[in-house]
């Protein structure tokens, strides 16, 4: 089927200068040219800003393999009542990717300098320094189209919203951009949007008077010069087609200015004029868009201990999802220290760490992983979720630079938002990224900040290269070995023992609720370090400490797999056969750790896909956005060392089969 890229561009003439008055663009089949041409050239000759006189209409062929599929943004919108509150919305929504508002500001104010140019301004986010070749073409983003169905007409021609996600998509998937502003230059459209990676599209409903001409793009660069080229290159030539565009913008789901600063609108008696009817509105249509997009989340309840078999919905299920490494869970030495302690202690801790909750059981059980880890001392916080947002936002002090992973776990990310320090983001596990960035910074207190094996890909941190730059550029390390105690290393002390590191990390950050079987988080290090986070970790300060059952719980299974690494060697081997099985039925799959990620990659195959396994007696979970990237969804399979040979060799075989089926 032959594919088909069309442009129209259209100007006209005003006191001797050419005025651009109307662009657009589509990819599309050929039988859909004549009347998708005819319907942007009425755009062009009847267009808010006056009758063009010089109107082009170019049209090439596509290759179908050059075509790039991504999926659209998520879309809120923010209920701007004026040109003033819409801006103000705009530049808070710089802060979300590390632009403080005294820069934020200084962007904003950049924006004059985009209205008579033919393209968008590609700006450094950190120094501001303009980075097209071409000051007054500036950047044009080209070649891209929502994915329509077969019964597009030539009426879709004129959609404000939909062009606008599309170009939004297409340009936060390019290379190192981080985020996006547009204003309409459309006098009659007064709409415009702030794109982000974390945050999609956000439109905002007003950002300029009615009948104002001025608009223009701004896209936001932060990543090594030497790779501005591909960007451009990105922006300009690739194809593009955006998957699962809606139609028309959905209600509100970012508060109006009204809602978000209550006590300036009380003050101008218009808080009550500018409330919604229903203020619960906004939630349902929130749901209903996530059901709509397959990412719509429920529980499941499991009405038996999480071991390697469980009863799910009165049937005995095979569990592959479970964090459970170890099978420790209903181990029954670890269910006796439980009882034990509660018997003793009883069923709280009575207050937090530094008032009444500190029992025997915490300090014993903080000798014993730092033991275990081979640091001076640990501290433990309420969960893992916890730990990492507590260490994090204590150790980002202000001016402090924290370098962080992109695929980092979400505690981590929040951890980073917490603190005060500002955040640099690099390429997964990519080390060149990672020094360019160090390089950058060269002068500023850091901390390098990564997971050890990474919770939905299951893959490992280049921790050897991380402690060389750290030790290069004279800046700390943490990692959070969730996912690595007990599962790596011949013993399972996690990634340092994997890689046989005669150093330590700074941090050492790890949980219990994984393959200690219990609930809670730790960090192992210095006594400095310990000192510092017991007097300046929130998290820490201001929660009523763990429970003795839990606390006994966790320290007896850290004395099993201390007595009993041939566990994690167990796990190991399950993850080796597993994986070899999977490939064996045509799954591409591979792991060195206990999480084995099968990529499906369309949201929709991989709920059927775990719905239909759950029916032949397979637990699996599926993962989807904005757990993981778009385009990424998953099945992830979780195994323990409990699992047998011939039950993982008959689980992947049916997913494998099953899989194939759905397809």
């Amino acid at each position: 089927m032959s594919i088909y890229s069309l442009k129209m561009r259209a100007s006209r003439h005003e006191n001797g200068t050419q005025e651009h008055v109307s662009g657009a663009e589509k990819i599309l089949r050929a039988s859909e040219l004549t009347a998708q041409m005819d319907a942007l050239l009425q755009r062009a000759l009847h267009h808010a800003k006056g009758k063009a006189d010089f109107i082009n209409l170019k049209i090439e062929e596509i290759q179908p393999d050059d075509l790039q599929y991504i999926d659209a943004l998520p879309v809120s919108t923010y209920e701007a009542t004026t040109a003033d509150e819409g801006r103000k919305a705009m530049a808070e929504g710089l802060t979300e990717v590390g632009i403080s508002p005294e820069k934020a500001e200084k962007i904003m104010s950049m924006f004059k300098d985009t209205y008579s140019m033919r393209g968008a301004m590609l700006l450094d986010a950190d120094i501001l320094e303009r980075l097209e070749p071409d000051h007054a073409r500036g950047i044009r983003a080209t070649y891209m189209d929502a994915e329509h169905s077969a019964s597009r007409s030539a009426s879709d021609c004129k959609n404000h919203f939909q062009e606008a996600i599309v170009l939004a998509s297409k340009v936060i998937s390019a290379p190192h951009i981080i985020a996006e502003l547009c204003m309409s230059d459309d006098p009659d459209y007064v709409t415009g949007y702030i794109a982000t990676r974390s945050k999609g599209y956000m439109r905002i409903t007003k950002l300029k008077p009615m009948g104002c001409p001025d608009g223009g793009r701004i896209f936001l660069y932060r990543g090594p010069r030497e790779e501005v080229a591909e960007c451009i290159r990105y922006l300009q030539q690739q194809h593009v087609l955006v998957r699962n565009v809606p139609e028309k913008p959905v209600l509100s789901s970012i508060p109006s200015y009204a809602t978000s600063h209550p006590e300036e609108n009380i003050k101008k008696g218009t808080l009550k004029e500018n409330s919604p009817k229903n203020p619960w509105q906004v939630y349902a249509d929130i749901l209903a868009e996530k059901k709509n997009r397959h990412l719509y989340r429920t529980t499941t309840e499991i009405s038996s201990a999480q071991a390697a078999h469980v009863t799910c919905n009165s049937q005995e299920q095979l569990m592959l999802a479970s964090n459970d490494y170890l099978g420790l869970i209903d181990h029954p030495d670890v269910i006796a220290a439980a009882q034990n302690a509660a018997a003793i202690y009883g069923t709280g801790s009575g207050g937090s760490r530094l008032t009444t909750g500190t029992l025997p059981l915490h300090n014993q059980l903080e000798r014993d992983l730092a033991h275990f880890k081979g640091t001076e001392a640990a501290i433990i916080f309420n969960t893992g979720y916890m730990a990492n947002v507590g260490i994090i936002s204590a150790m980002g002090i202000k001016d402090s630079i924290i370098f962080s992973d992109e695929k980092n776990h979400a505690s981590i990310i929040d951890g980073c938002r917490l603190s005060h320090a500002k955040t640099v983001i690099y390429a997964h596990n990519d080390m060149a990224d990672l020094e360019a960035k160090l390089q950058e910074y060269a002068d500023c207190q850091g901390l390098i900040v990564t997971d050890a094996v990474f919770s939905m890909d299951g893959d490992i941190a280049n921790l050897p290269r991380i402690m060389e730059l750290a030790k290069t550029y004279h800046v700390l390390t943490m990692v959070d070995e969730a996912h690595s105690t007990g599962v790596l290393g011949r013993t399972g002390r996690g990634i340092t023992e994997h890689f046989g590191l005669a150093e330590m990390p700074d941090i050492l950050m790890g949980t219990m609720s994984k393959a200690l079987a219990a609930e809670g988080g730790y960090a192992c290090g210095s006594q400095l370090l310990i000192d510092y986070l017991r007097n300046t970790a929130r998290s820490y300060i201001f929660s009523t400490s763990l429970a003795p059952a839990v606390l006994a719980a966790a320290k007896q299974a850290l004395q099993l797999l201390t007595e009993q690494p041939e566990m994690a060697q167990a796990l190991q081997q399950n993850t080796r056969i597993f994986c070899q099985e999977l490939q064996t039925h045509g799954i591409e799959a591979d792991s060195e750790t206990a999480i084995v990620p099968i990529i499906l990659h369309d949201e929709e195959l991989a709920l059927k896909a775990a719905a239909a396994l759950r029916q032949k007696n397979i637990y699996i979970s599926a993962i989807r956005y904005p757990t993981v990237a778009k385009n990424h969804a998953m099945l992830r399979a979780a195994l323990m060392a409990t699992h047998t040979e011939d039950e993982l060799r008959h689980a992947a075989k049916t997913i494998a089969a099953t899989i194939k089926e759905l397809k």
